[in-house]
């Protein structure tokens, strides 16, 4: 799985999961409507997104992840990647986390661009803050928060 991209069908959250890879790393994710005729669908790293999806914790901090990102988002996706499978936090959090001062208007507005602006939700879990809208959508994210509070 070097390049290419990969997709599959999920009944839990109604629509396709999509993974983009270039040089072994995820670069995109995607939930679209259908899967694309070009995806394919064999690939590990959907293997085990599916694996998740059927309710095995997995926190994908070990996936090779490429962020092209600017560094003040970065910041945000990385504090957001140690938000623990099965938690939720608030965005004044996030911005802690990242560095940030939460009472500075400029400071969570970059994070909540950086959330909505995410390449790689679930590998960056933006559905686990509960109060900034991701890149996840909104009927997705409530189903992986419900899913991971089983």
């Amino acid at each position: 799985m070097n390049a290419g991209v990969f997709a599959r069908h999920s009944d839990l959250l109604g629509r396709a999961v999509q993974i983009g890879v270039a040089s072994g790393s995820v670069i995109s994710v995607s939930f679209p409507a259908e899967v694309p005729p070009d995806a394919e669908d064999e690939s590990p790293l959907l293997d085990r997104v599916f694996d998740y999806l059927d309710g095995e914790a997995d926190h994908f901090g070990d996936a090779p992840v490429a962020l092209t990102v600017p560094t003040d988002h970065r910041r945000v996706l990385d504090a957001v990647g140690n938000v623990p499978y099965g938690e939720t936090v608030e965005l004044r959090r996030v911005v802690r986390m990242a560095g940030s001062d939460p009472d500075d208007e400029a400071d969570v507005s970059t994070a909540r661009t950086a959330l909505r602006e995410n390449p790689v939700p679930l590998f960056v879990p933006d559905h686990r803050v509960e109060d900034a809208a991701g890149a996840t959508p909104d009927e997705v994210a409530r189903r992986l928060r419900a899913l991971e509070s089983e």
